[in-house]
């Protein structure tokens, strides 16, 4: 086997409940502008829970019209979900300066991105038309609930002919195709990788789902842009968000051939399973800890080497406290320097976006030495002496050089993934 290669960061694109574009979000992010807001539709009324985090729509700076990006034809081929993965990688794309005419090029760059859950409100409607008549059933009802077919519109539209992957693995779908992408790359299988997750799952039956699952925070309903609080001592659940987060994948000498610019380098990728519950993790967080034993094992950086960690964090009493037991399992005495923040408290629970949204933010910081602040953290744990970075942003000091960091995502079925970020010199 040859030299090693380097997979290095080039095109990032955000459709999140902050905005769409990668530069609003961070801005907003960092600001600490908080996206939880009231669901004021009657379908809610009886929920428990009436609080989500939806994307904005409209025309303005940030906002999202569909209209304005597909043709009515276009949009009776896809669900919300898939539009949102296909604006995320135009902006990607874009960012990447990549969109190749070359054949060979287009054979040599692959797609993977996943989500969580499929349309549910898709599939109510289309079950009660076939109560009405078969012939009222759409011939696209299939190919727009099935979960690959983001990846599907997004290789079709830019003709790229490499690997063509879905992953959907609950809240780790993200992190689980940002990483798959990134041994596609190291292993030769493509040059490039357009990957992700994106889900729209606020609907009320998903609400519904969620709240019997008694996973949703219910307590908020009055002040919903305190509701999604993780860490925090008040927290009781999480918040519904929606999106995508889209990322251009590169091998290094690939980019720096073409003078591509580059945000950050992806080091390593660990995963796991609890083999343990169907939506709790492991109370001993083990699968949390071999995760993210395997990201810096791949990436062979040193406990002391690690910063800052985008935890998981989805403000649930009990998987965030179970997170930093894990994180102080893997990083011993170390932690007393380490950064750890959820954006969760911003922008809700992404689901099978949450994981590649949440890398995208670990990139930039990285590259822009800056630390996202977990919103709404009013009483941080009292046994801690992790930096939480409760509710401002804050700059990276360090002495190194290089900045590295762990992102973890965790999904029901104890699906555990976490990578490791680091700058690029």
């Amino acid at each position: 086997m040859g030299s090693v290669r380097r997979v290095v960061v080039t095109g990032l694109g955000l459709v999140t409940p902050l905005g769409v574009g990668a530069p609003q979000n961070w801005l907003h992010l960092t600001a600490g502008k908080v996206a939880t807001a009231a669901l004021t539709d009657p379908q809610y009324s009886q929920m428990p829970c009436k609080v989500a985090a939806s994307v904005p729509r409209g025309n303005d700076m940030g906002q999202l019209n569909t209209e304005a990006h597909f043709s009515r034809s276009e949009l009776r081929t896809m669900t919300p979900a898939t539009s949102y993965a296909l604006v995320a990688a135009k902006e990607a794309l874009w960012d990447a300066n990549w969109q190749p005419e070359d054949q060979r090029e287009k054979e040599r760059t692959g797609v993977a991105v996943g989500m969580g859950m499929v349309d549910l409100n898709d599939i109510i409607a289309t079950g009660q038309a076939l109560q009405n008549r078969y012939s009222k059933v759409s011939p696209y009802f299939v190919p727009r609930i099935l979960t690959n077919m983001a990846a599907g519109q997004i290789g079709m539209k830019y003709g790229f002919q490499g690997p063509n992957h879905s992953v959907s693995t609950a809240c780790a779908t993200g992190a689980h195709a940002v990483g798959d992408s990134f041994r596609f790359i190291k292993y030769g299988d493509a040059d490039v990788m357009v990957c992700g997750g994106t889900e729209a799952s606020i609907t009320p039956l998903g609400i519904a789902g969620f709240c019997r699952l008694r996973a949703l925070a219910t307590k908020f309903n009055d002040i919903p842009e305190k509701a999604s609080r993780p860490f925090d001592s008040q927290r009781e659940g999480f918040v519904m968000g929606e999106g995508a987060g889209i990322l251009v994948l590169e091998e290094y000498e690939h980019a720096k051939q073409r003078n591509a610019r580059i945000y950050a380098e992806i080091l390593g990728y660990g995963l796991s399973g609890d083999a343990y519950h169907h939506t709790a993790p492991r109370e001993d967080g083990q699968g949390a800890v071999r995760a993210m034993q395997g990201a810096l094992r791949e990436a062979g950086v040193q406990l002391h080497d690690v910063r800052y960690i985008n935890a998981h964090a989805t403000s649930t009493p009990l998987g965030d406290a179970i997170e930093l037991r894990a994180i102080k399992t893997v990083f011993k005495d170390n932690t007393k320097d380490l950064y750890v923040s959820s954006v969760k408290g911003a922008i809700g629970h992404l689901l099978g976006a949450a994981g590649a949204v949440e890398a995208i933010l670990t990139a930039i910081s990285c590259h822009a030495a800056y630390l996202p602040p977990t919103a709404n953290l009013d009483n941080p744990p009292p046994d801690t002496d992790m930096d939480l970075v409760p509710q401002e942003a804050k700059a990276w000091l360090q002495d190194s050089h290089r900045r590295v960091a762990l992102t973890n995502s965790f999904g029901f079925g104890g699906t555990n993934a976490s990578l490791c970020i680091s700058s690029c010199d």
